[in-house]
């Protein structure tokens, strides 16, 4: 936007299922607290209404892997040494972040490394003059491989701070290993987050930990084990740094009057290729940070759907694991279609998960099918006193493939469909500006007879007006939704439905100082997850910073 291009100024290096838990959770009352006119000088730690990390009973081991204080771009560097006292092998390992900053801050992006593995990533609260604190946990067993022995750390969460933007970045990041044996998993199950990241382990490994995890090389090669009979590859893909590509929802073709522009539009779509063949597609999703929409007044308690714990896109590359079984390096390059040529803003680390055959020194395999549809990209401008950008696209793909193992051979397929569609329209100045978009993609991975599919749904609906007095007002809604379902042999296994939708509505005045903005905002979130694994419905309000509702039933 033109004259609020400052929607969320995230800058800086950019850092699986988890929660934010605020710390100051508790403190809404069984009563309605008073609610303030406006918005003061402190309010609520942030919160949302995400699940808990579900902690096994039993032994456990803490382990600190980093603790620093952010307030430039130079990453705290250090070193993890397994637990002693839990043995190597754990039922559950969970990463928590604590963290508090106060005064004034933009919301920054940051990543953790363990031994070269991106472990997690996740965006910051905006500070209150008088100071936060907020907690993220997240379930991180899955890189189990890369805690079993001493590794280098690398945390950084790239931060400004100078006379205006005060605000020190603390963090502590603690591991909690649990003793005991991994549980099994039925192959296609959810590990995880069910209806959000379907996790299948292959049909004669039911462990739902990877054998090993591996980063690309510097040239963005890869070499597995000879004997990979499963290949999952999983790509933390964010448009960020303050640019127009951490809205790219918002951007329009060159031919329309609006300040972020993208020869094409605004479709997205992530790609993973192996050797130069194409792998893998996905639906980004369209992240919010807690600036967005060119009101920090919508995200202070209550942020966007994944903001705090950003989760990696996933494919399954088994059918490739023929080629690439080889011993040879072989190249594997994601990209972002619709990025205008040599614009940044878009960062795309990979991990790769590998489950070995116990039983083989060598898997061999096959490619059987590679089946690329059509992209479909169309984004129609209309002028006038409002203007209007129409945008249709979607891609579908379709790989197979099979590996000779010990237990005989296992043939997987996997089929992705993805679909956009966009409404976005502005007036001149851009003193109006709303979008009703909706994403959707649809995967079905078949490991001979098992399938599980996964249709996920991403919506955000708003509006941006700014009034004669220089009020300016956002009102917006964002959904992340998803319905899972595994089958074997046509009869269903599991399921599970997620649905977590948020709602804000938020008024400011701009161009005058923080204690005369006279801020007024209602935000809302209700995070449901059921299933045939059990059920989570969680709603939360908040009134100009207060929390009024916090109520939990199934």
């Amino acid at each position: 936007m033109r004259s609020r291009i400052i929607m969320s100024m995230l800058t800086g290096a950019i850092l699986l299922a988890g929660t934010v838990l605020g710390s100051g959770a508790a403190q809404a009352a069984a009563s309605t607290p008073a609610v303030p006119a406006e918005f003061g000088a402190d309010w609520h730690d942030p919160v949302t209404a995400a699940p808990p990390v579900d902690r096994p009973s039993g032994k456990s081991c803490e382990v600190t892997v980093a603790e620093a204080q952010f307030r430039d771009f130079t990453p705290y560097r250090g070193t993890y040494t397994p637990p002693d006292d839990c043995g190597d092998r754990w039922s559950k390992v969970v990463l928590r972040l604590d963290g508090k900053v106060k005064g004034r801050q933009f919301d920054r992006l940051g990543y953790l490394h363990v031994g070269g593995v991106e472990i997690f990533r996740t965006s910051t609260p905006e500070p209150s003059p008088d100071g936060i604190e907020w907690s993220v946990e997240k379930d991180v067993t899955r890189y189990t491989d890369a805690f079993r022995r001493g590794q280098d750390v690398e945390m950084l969460i790239g931060n400004v701070v100078d006379d205006t933007y005060t605000g020190v970045l603390d963090v502590k990041v603690t591991l909690t290993f649990y003793a005991g044996k991994p549980a099994g998993n039925p192959v296609g199950k959810p590990a995880a987050t069910p209806a959000a990241t379907p996790a299948a382990t292959p049909a004669a490994t039911p462990a739902a930990t990877p054998d090993r995890v591996l980063t690309l090389g510097a040239d963005n090669t890869l070499t597995t084990p000879r004997n990979s009979e499963r290949i999952l590859a999983e790509v933390y893909a964010t448009g960020s740094g303050g640019g127009c590509e951490e809205y790219w929802y918002l951007s329009v073709p060159d031919s329309a009057p609006y300040s972020c522009q993208a020869h094409d539009g605004p479709y997205r779509e992530v790609q993973i290729k192996v050797d130069g063949q194409l792998a893998g597609i996905a639906a980004p999703f369209p992240n919010v940070w807690t600036g967005g929409w060119s009101n920090p007044f919508l995200w202070y308690v209550v942020p966007g759907p994944r903001a705090f714990d950003v989760k990696p896109i996933e494919y399954d590359l088994t059918p490739f694991a023929g080629i690439l079984n080889d011993g040879r390096p072989h190249r594997i390059e994601v990209s972002v279609v619709g990025v205008p040529e040599g614009q940044s803003g878009w960062s795309a680390p990979v991990n790769v998960l590998v489950w070995q055959d116990a039983h083989r020194a060598r898997v061999t395999g096959k490619l059987t099918r590679l089946e690329a549809g059509e992209l479909v990209n169309s984004s129609t401008y209309t002028p006038g006193t409002e203007h209007r950008v129409d945008t249709e696209g979607g891609h579908r793909l379709a790989v197979a493939g099979y590996v000779d193992t010990s237990h005989g051979r296992v043939a997987t397929a996997v089929t992705r469909t993805l679909a956009t569609t966009s409404a976005h329209r502005w007036t001149d100045g851009e003193n109006t500006d709303g979008l009703n978009a909706r994403w959707t993609d649809d995967e079905t991975v078949t490991v001979d007879g098992r399938a599980t599919r996964v249709d996920r749904v991403y919506t955000m609906n708003g509006t941006t007006t700014v009034g004669a007095d220089d009020r300016l007002r956002t009102v917006l809604t964002l959904g992340d939704r998803a319905d899972a379902v595994t089958t074997r042999h046509g009869r269903r296994t599991s399921w599970s439905t997620l649905d977590d939708t948020y709602t804000g509505d938020a008024t400011f005045t701009l161009n005058v100082p923080r204690d005369q903005r006279h801020a007024v905002g209602t935000t809302s979130e209700r995070y449901r997850l059921y299933g045939s694994d059990g059920c989570h419905d969680r709603r939360l309000t908040t009134v100009q910073g207060v929390l009024t509702e916090d109520h939990s039933g199934c």
